[in-house]
Parts: structure tokens; sequence; C-alpha cells
């Protein structure tokens, strides 16, 4: 019988903290150790088996963040509630915002001549002359032209208004847009509104649209953003990979460097041309008549493939110069100029030519405000030029029946249509009609004050009321507004928010 022994310091041995990675022992070596292991485990301290995966579940939608145990294949529950929260939330996004998007491409593409009153060919004049309300009472009778004073009469005679013009068919002639008589039921009447906010509220309260009408184009300008927001990443990495090649030797500087801008502003062009389609469509939904029988379009798929079966296919709707220029060039000024404007004003006001968003994060939001506002006057002239060459049907398309007044006769491209707005329209919103002062007048028997009117009106003439330089600005207010609202919750919220409120 051996004795203990009388000290066990010399049994002990420091435990080993490496890892150790042992293949699974074979069922005969696993029972000649079993009782090994018993003997060991009672000794032991127990383990603890510590998991880096989380089982809880994402309380957006339901969804989940753990895999199957099985991680060769993929959830598909999962990714089509991923689908569709993005979906949702970029539908809810544009919902947000679509009433003053809705009312600006309204006054843009609103046509507001100077009322020249020009005579059209092949209208003669009526022999009936129409006469407004409130000119003859009830109670006048035949019998008094009789004991009337001549002057008088021929006072009277002269203040009627003159006879109207009719075409062959015996149909009267709208000689002025601001003729109320003449106004077609789905129109809404031209300078009523002075701004985006004014235009919103008329197209709310006109009988033939509704409230409803603020979100117009609402599905389609949803699958445009999505689709950008989805293809503009695509774009610039195959750009880079084509333009820009990695190169062979890894120590070698990339290429792109010496050219910031070009991917960034080549990417945007290149997705926005792609997309071009969907913008066209979005334009003639929002700006055709919601009445049922004036209505173009049912829908976009309706709006794509009569603007695909009447105005060219294809080709027409990606190549014809009065698309492919404004949208090339719309493309590129709404990309270029928040890139380049922003250090351009940086330099210019003395805050540095090296400032940059890590190391002058205060200063460089100022410039980008700055920036974005002094970019507008470049980029908003050529949106609203696209807007007006989108409104005009090509082909053997009809006149599309919109809401608000078109040109009668289209535009030539881009340059034409900057030169006819700026020669032919007016600038001065609202516009002040001279027939409800002239029913005034007559209402109240006072000659004197018809006349004061028109004198006034004369005097109180400004020089936009001969220019229509404002109607290239529409919409100028909204989105100064808008850059404030970015700038503003970059101050509070310490980052970029998203920059899609400032594209309204």
């Amino acid at each position: 019988m051996t004795s203990p022994p009388s000290s066990l310091r010399d049994l002990y041995a420091a435990p080993s903290n490496a890892w150790s990675f042992a293949p699974p022992l074979p069922p005969a070596a696993s029972e000649n150790t079993l009782s090994i292991g018993a003997q060991a485990s009672s000794s032991s301290s127990p383990s603890y088996q510590w998991s880096t995966r989380t089982n809880g579940t994402n309380p957006l939608f339901d969804l989940s963040a753990t895999f199957d145990e099985d991680e060769s294949g993929v959830d598909v529950t999962v990714l089509l509630k991923g689908l569709a929260a993005a979906a949702f939330m970029q539908y809810a996004t544009t919902a947000l915002v679509m009433p003053w998007e809705v009312g600006k491409l309204l006054l843009q593409v609103q046509w507001v001549p100077r009322d020249t009153g020009e005579v059209p060919r092949g209208a003669v004049l009526t022999t009936d002359v129409i006469e407004e309300e409130g000119e003859l009472s009830d109670d006048s009778n035949e019998n008094d032209a009789y004991f009337a004073d001549p002057a008088k009469l021929d006072s009277a005679s002269s203040s009627l208004p003159p006879p109207r013009l009719a075409d062959e068919r015996g149909y009267v002639v709208r000689q002025s847009v601001l003729e109320e008589g003449t106004i077609p039921e789905y129109v809404i009447p031209v300078g009523t509104a002075n701004g985006t906010w004014g235009m919103m509220k008329q197209l709310g309260r006109f009988r033939a649209e509704g409230w409803l009408s603020l979100w117009k184009g609402l599905l389609t300008s949803s699958i445009n953003d999505a689709l950008f927001a989805v293809l503009e990443p695509l774009c610039h990495s195959l750009l880079q990979a084509v333009l820009f090649p990695p190169p062979s030797d890894v120590l070698a500087a990339p290429s792109s460097s010496s050219s910031p801008l070009l991917l960034p502003v080549a990417s945007h062009v290149l997705t926005g041309f792609i997309l071009s389609p969907l913008d066209l469509i979005r334009t003639r939904l929002i700006i055709q008549s919601s009445l049922p029988r004036y209505r173009t379009y049912s829908g976009p798929i309706d709006a794509l493939q009569q603007i695909l079966a009447q105005e060219g296919g294809l080709r027409g709707v990606y190549l014809h110069p009065h698309l492919l220029i404004p949208a090339l060039l719309d493309c590129t000024l709404r990309a270029l100029i928040p890139l380049a404007l922003p250090g351009i004003v940086a330099s210019y006001l003395g805050f540095g030519t090296r400032l940059t968003p890590e190391t002058h994060p205060l200063l460089w939001t100022v410039a980008e405000l700055l920036g974005s506002c002094a970019g507008l006057l470049v980029t908003l002239p050529i949106e609203t030029v696209r807007r007006r060459l989108q409104a005009q049907v090509r082909g053997n398309a009809k006149p599309i029946k919109a809401c608000v007044e078109l040109r009668p006769a289209p535009y030539n491209g881009v340059v034409d249509a900057l030169w006819h707005i700026i020669t032919e329209e007016r600038s001065d919103l609202p516009v002040k009609r001279k027939g409800r002062a002239r029913k005034a007048a007559h209402a109240k028997g006072k000659g004197k004050a018809a006349e004061g009117y028109e004198e006034e009106g004369v005097e109180g003439e400004s020089w936009t009321r001969n220019t229509g330089i404002g109607q290239l600005y529409r919409g100028l207010g909204m989105r100064v507004a808008a850059s404030f609202a970015v700038f503003v919750l970059a101050m509070v919220g310490g980052e970029e928010p998203d920059a899609g409120w400032a594209e309204l």
C-alpha cells in the first residue's frame, strides 16, 4: 500500500491558455477515456457556451436578423419583407412632397401670354352683340329710348363691348386667354396663382380637379425615384470599370483621382437618360385633366403604350431632339452644380480653397446652401423648358387637354422655347381682369369708375408685364425654402439629411 505524498506542490501544473482544436475521437478511444473523463468532470469547473448571434426580431415590419441553420440558402420571406418596407418608405416619402411638386410643375408649363388680342386668320365679326351680365336692368323698357337724351344714347352705345369674332362655322373665336366666357371647363384660369402654394390651392378648389389631384403621378414618381436610387450606383460602378479599370500594379495610384467630377456626373446623366421615359409619363399624367371625358391617359401603363404607338416608339422617346437635349442638359446641371458650386462659393467668400466637410463641417454646410441657391438660377430655366417640351405631343398623337393653359403653337427646341417664353409671356401674377371691373362699374352706374380703373391699370404696370423672365423661375421660392430646411436639419441633426427634399 502506497503512502500519500507529503505535499501536492510537486504535482501542480499551470493550466494552458492556448486554444486547442482536437478532432473527434474514434469510438474505441472514447470508451477507454470514458472513466477518465468522468473523474475529470467532477473536479473541473462548469463550461459555458457563448453565441455571437442574436435571436431577437426587428421591430420594424417584424424583420428578423437570424439565419437558418442551413446558411447555404436565402430566406425569401425576410427578403420580401425588406423589399416591401423599402417600397413603402419610398412611396410615403414621395407622397409627402408630391403636392408641392405638382403645383410647381403646373406653374412651369402654364402659358401666360401678354394678351395682345391679335385676331387669328379666318375669323370674321359676328352680327350679334353679346351683352354682359348686369348691363341692362329688369325694369328697362324700349320706350325709354324715345324720351332719352341723344347724347346719352351715344355715350351708352359707345360703352358697349365691341362685337366678337366668329370662325367660318359660327363659333366665337377666343381672342384672349383672360376671357372667362371662353375658358374650357377643365382649364384653370390663367393668372390666378402667383406661386406654388397658390397653384396648390387653385388646383384643390377647382371644380374639375379637387384636392386628390395634388397627388397625380404619385406612383410613377415613386417608381422613378426608387429606380434612380438603384441604377445610379450600378452605372457608377460600370463607368468606373470601363473608363478607369483597376491597374495591374498594386502600387500604382488609381487614375480616377485626376477627375473626381467625371464619374458622378456621368453616372447621374446616364441614369437620367435611361429613366427619361418615366419622367415624360409623369409630366403627362400631372398636366392632364382629371375629368374622365377629357382625360388622355388612364394610367402610366396606358400612357407608355400610347406614347410608344403614336410618338415614334423607343427611338422617339429617347432620341427625339425635343426630349434628348433637354434631358441631357437638365441631368448634367443637376449633378454638376451641387458638386462644383460649394467649392467655388467657398473660395469666392474667403473660406479657403481646401474646404472639406471633414475639416470644416459648418462652413461647408453654409457653402452648400449658398451654392444650391445660386445653382437654381441656372437649373430652373432648363427644367422649365424641359417641362414645356414634354407637355407637347409629337407624331400623330392628339394634343393633351391639360388642366392649365398650354401654348397653342409648339416650340421648336430649347433655344426657341427660351426665346418665346421671354418675349411672349408676362410675369406679373396674379393677373387682374378688366372684365370684373367693367361689370362692377356697370352695376354701380359709374362710367368714370371704369375709365379710372383702366388708367390706374396702365399707370400701375411694371416691367414684369412685358417680359416672361419670371416664367422661367416659377417655384424658386419653394426651392429656396427647401434648401434652408435641409440646412437647418443638417445643423440640428449634425449629419446630412435626405437630399431628396432639396430636389423639390
